[in-house]
């Protein structure tokens, strides 16, 4: 491949994270491809609407959301990306890092392989507004993705 091939896939990754999860919704089908899975911590959603639900997720964590990406790497049609969620719960500053491996065919990203600090947000919210959410969830005012329930 050559450079500019590569700094185009490098760029759609990079965008992708920084719009569309940071809860750009709208623009899913401009970096994702239709038949797109992402793994994520275990779990696995498919499809932009999978994919729709799990941003809803964390949108209805966090607020307001933002990402950086901190580093890349390319190499064939994966993109190695290290990132960092920079969010809100209840009043409470929550920083968590991640690393995602995109998959690109065609200008559009058709798989996800990616890993966060799980243990991180508890931590980062501490016991009461972790059990807040839980509670939320629990009564409904947070839907949890379909793929969150085990693929």
């Amino acid at each position: 491949m050559d450079g500019q091939t590569l700094a185009a896939e490098t760029v759609i990754a990079r965008d992708a994270i920084k719009n569309v999860c940071a809860g750009r919704i709208d623009r899913i089908a401009e970096y994702y491809d239709e038949a797109f899975v992402d793994h994520v911590n275990g779990m696995v959603f498919r499809g932009h609407d999978e994919g729709r639900e799990s941003i809803a997720f964390y949108r209805s964590l966090f607020n307001p959301l933002r990402f950086e990406v901190d580093e890349q790497v390319t190499e064939g049609d994966r993109v190695a990306s290290r990132w960092t969620l920079y969010g809100t719960n209840r009043g409470r500053q929550v920083v968590l890092h991640g690393i995602v491996i995109s998959r690109i065919r065609d200008g559009r990203i058709i798989e996800d392989h990616a890993i966060s600090d799980t243990l991180a947000l508890p931590r980062a919210l501490g016991v009461w507004r972790t059990l807040a959410v839980l509670v939320d969830i629990v009564r409904g005012r947070v839907k949890v993705p379909k793929g969150a329930i085990g693929g």
